[in-house]
Order: C-alpha cells, then sequence, then structure tokens
C-alpha cells in the first residue's frame, strides 16, 4: 500500500516531490500527491523549475566566456575546450559546446579556404626545407611570408616569423609598403628576440622581398640558411598559410581596421596575448605555443633566453 509505504515519511518538500517522480511510473500522480499531502499544481510548478546550477558549472560558464572574448568571438568548442582545460580545469568538447548553446556564444571564423597547387623550381635557392614543417627543437627552422590587410583607405603590410618547432610568432613587421626592410625588420626582430641564434635555416616564398640583396645580406649577417618555396607554391609554406588564415578569421574585422595605428595595435595583442599565450594549437596536441616550448626548455634542462 502506497499510503503506508510512504504516507509517515519525514521528508522536505523537494525530497517529496523527488519521490513522486521516480514513482510515476507505476502509481499515478493524483494519488502520489494525496499519499504526500501535496497539491498536484505545486509539484507540476516544481518539475518546470530551471534546473539547479552547480559551482562547477557557473565556474565553466565563467571561464568559457573569458575565453570567448580573449579570441574575439572567434573560437569554437574544440579550441574553448582546449583553453579552458589548458587552465587546470577539465572540459569536453562536447560539454563547452552544449554550454555555448546555452550561453548564446558562436564562433564567428569564415569557412575554411583551400588553396591551389603549383610548381616551378627557384634556380639560385633551393627549396631546402621541402615540407619538411616537423622540426626537433626551436631555433632550427624559422618561416616567412608577408600578407595584407586594410586599415581606413589603404593596405597595410604585415611580414611576420615563425618558428615552427612550436608555430610560435617570433618576429613581426608592419608597414605601408611591401618591401625587404619591412621584412628585414621581422627578422631582425627574430634574431635579437631568440638570443642571436646559430644554424637557423629560414624559408620564405620567393617574393622579392625575401631574394634582394639586402635581405640576403641580412641572412648572411646573421648566418642563416636561406631556403625558397618553389614559385607559385603556398603549400610550400603551408605553416605560415595557415597563421594568416587564423589571423584574419579570427581577429581582423571583415572590413579591416580604422587606421594604421588601430592595425598594428589589435594585431600585436593578437599575437601576443592570444595567438602565442593562449589559443592551443593542434600542431602542438592542444598546448599553446609558448607552452610548448616551455616544456622542450624545461625537459630538456636548458634555459631559454626569450619569454
Amino acid at each position: 500500500n502506497t499510503k503506508k509505504s510512504h504516507g509517515s515519511l519525514d521528508v522536505g518538500l523537494t525530497e517529496q516531490f523527488l519521490i513522486i517522480k521516480k514513482l510515476k511510473q507505476s502509481h499515478s500522480v493524483k494519488i502520489l500527491c494525496e499519499v504526500f499531502n501535496v497539491h498536484r499544481s505545486s509539484y507540476h510548478y516544481w518539475l518546470k523549475r530551471p534546473a539547479l546550477i552547480n559551482a562547477e558549472t557557473i565556474k565553466l560558464r565563467s571561464l568559457i566566456s573569458e575565453a570567448h572574448a580573449a579570441s574575439n568571438g572567434s573560437a569554437g568548442a574544440r579550441t574553448i575546450a582546449d583553453i579552458v582545460t589548458n587552465q587546470g580545469v577539465k572540459l569536453s568538447r562536447y560539454r563547452a559546446t552544449k554550454l555555448m548553446r546555452t550561453l548564446g556564444l558562436v564562433s564567428c571564423q569564415e569557412p575554411k579556404h583551400r588553396y591551389r597547387k603549383a610548381s616551378q623550381e627557384h634556380i639560385d635557392v633551393p627549396n631546402h626545407l621541402s615540407r619538411q614543417f616537423a622540426v626537433t627543437a626551436p631555433n632550427e627552422v624559422w618561416a616567412g611570408d608577408v600578407t595584407y590587410i586594410w586599415t581606413g583607405n589603404r593596405w597595410m603590410y604585415l611580414a611576420v616569423v615563425i618558428d615552427l618547432f612550436a608555430r610560435k610568432v617570433i618576429g613581426w613587421s608592419m608597414s605601408l609598403s611591401p618591401d625587404s626592410r619591412l621584412t628585414g625588420k621581422a627578422l631582425s626582430m627574430a634574431y635579437e628576440s631568440r638570443g642571436k641564434p646559430k644554424g637557423v635555416m629560414f624559408h620564405s616564398d620567393q617574393g622579392s622581398h625575401y631574394t634582394s640583396r639586402k635581405y640576403r645580406q641580412l641572412l648572411w649577417r646573421f648566418q642563416i640558411k636561406q631556403s625558397l618555396s618553389r614559385r607559385g607554391n603556398c603549400w610550400d609554406n603551408a605553416p605560415i598559410e595557415r597563421f594568416f588564415r587564423s589571423l584574419k578569421t579570427e581577429w581582423v574585422p571583415t572590413v579591416g581596421y580604422r587606421s594604421f595605428a588601430e592595425a598594428q595595435q589589435e594585431i600585436t595583442r593578437y599575437i601576443i596575448g592570444y595567438y602565442c599565450q593562449l589559443r592551443p594549437h593542434q600542431y602542438n596536441g592542444g598546448l599553446t605555443p609558448n607552452e610548448s616550448e616551455r616544456l622542450y626548455w624545461e625537459n630538456s634542462k636548458t634555459v631559454a633566453n626569450f619569454s
């Protein structure tokens, strides 16, 4: 008898509703409410209440919102799950998707683009790298390239240098002219920030800003070996093409920036504050470039002279 077995239970209202919910498969809600002396309307109101949010969920929502904001709204569920997990709070991609939907957060990235292939080997400087993008240590192979970004009423040119070990951006420069002075500044920044390493290979396309006498003299002075992609083949420099794609889909407004100064500030913020420091990279197994390099130096017991 239901009334006998439950009528004398000394339990709170919430516990009573939970018991009713559990027993409603074998007993009518009407009878169960009579047994516990509660109104059916109260039970149905309790059923429709918002689910209680525990402290863990509140913390996850906060971390997800922070990660999404830090990415300028570009990070999707996988990236956000990696960012939050790297901060010491385990978060699966599935749960990140669910909580992002609850928070109304979506990734504003554009669809991926596919590259065209072409081939014609440069006869003066060979492609020493030959798409061997996986290197074993920092300062073995650097890659560089130039892209353009709209700034108010004209194009601005951005040159970057990336260390292929952890895909970390180690040098960059911005200018209104895509010349060897622009690329030289980015290379000099990389060379100085990495402690003037020896035996580095530098890979780029065959643009005049990389093949000019001025630029090649700079490489010679730094004792850096040059490698050039085949003409018109961006697959030969895929890691840096991917960085530019990430920058433009995750950070740069679709209409560009209002001024050169704004572009400088925002792109520097992306490189230092987000891409290297916070953004997980698939190549690094979900670690950021900074963290991947830190672990390398820690494991090899080598003191890094750069940050």
